[in-house]
């Protein structure tokens, strides 16, 4: 029993930065397409709110058909036409670089556990994908977080240039108040999984470098011993 806990500890640590990661590259993909990355309300009586996504800009909007009054869902491609603001440029760029770099962490982190499964493991390979892992982990968590967290604060307490196109429907002298939206807490949320992947992955690290040790010590002995 003892030794199937120890198992089973053991392939907890090291499926754990995989299922961390992979989790973090599903919450990563579901914020780059959000319609949320900000939400701001309007004195107009065309349109009242607006949300931008990272690429587009949605609001509702009432059209009068066929005498009925129906509110559609219009959305409005975030291009050169815009002022587009330093933050949200960055913001765009930076969520696509972490969510490219997430399915590298997994291919390593996979061919790290295949190796580790080998009857006769090459154990300095193993720690290279693991390292290699954990860095582009973290590298990829500093970036969702300076995205989300650059684009929230500077839309709530400073001052963004952000600014709509000549022929949009409503105009930003109109703006009354700026919303809070789920893409902060969420982007901190993933920063924070991605952390705990490369930990996961450093500790496993650690372990194999220990096995090496222990295997190196074992096969010393049994050279002195022959001799």
């Amino acid at each position: 029993f003892i030794f199937r806990l120890a198992n089973a500890k053991e392939y907890l640590f090291k499926f754990s930065g995989l299922l961390c990661s992979l989790s973090a590259l599903v919450f990563e993909i579901v914020i780059a397409s959000s319609q949320s990355w900000r939400l701001w309300e309007f004195d107009d009586k065309l349109v009242q709110f607006v949300s931008f996504g990272l690429w587009e800009a949605y609001y509702p909007q009432e059209f009068n058909v066929s005498g009925t009054v129906t509110k559609i869902l219009v959305h409005s491609p975030i291009n050169s036409t815009w002022t587009i603001s330093p933050e949200f440029q960055y913001a765009q760029t930076l969520i696509m670089w972490a969510v490219l770099m997430k399915p590298v962490v997994l291919i390593f982190g996979a061919i790290a556990i295949k190796i580790g499964c080998m009857k006769d493991p090459f154990i300095e390979m193993q720690i290279y994908c693991y390292k290699v892992a954990a860095l582009v982990l973290c590298v990829s968590s500093i970036f969702t977080f300076v995205s989300v967290s650059w684009n929230h604060f500077v839309d709530h307490y400073g001052q963004t240039t952000l600014d709509f196109p000549p022929d949009f429907p409503v105009k930003k002298e109109a703006l009354i108040s700026k919303h809070y939206t789920v893409v902060f807490p969420i982007g901190v949320l993933i920063a924070t999984m991605s952390l705990f992947g490369a930990i996961f992955f450093l500790f496993e690290i650690n372990s194999l470098k220990l096995k090496n040790q222990v295997k190196a010590k074992c096969a010393s002995v049994v050279a002195d011993q022959e001799i």
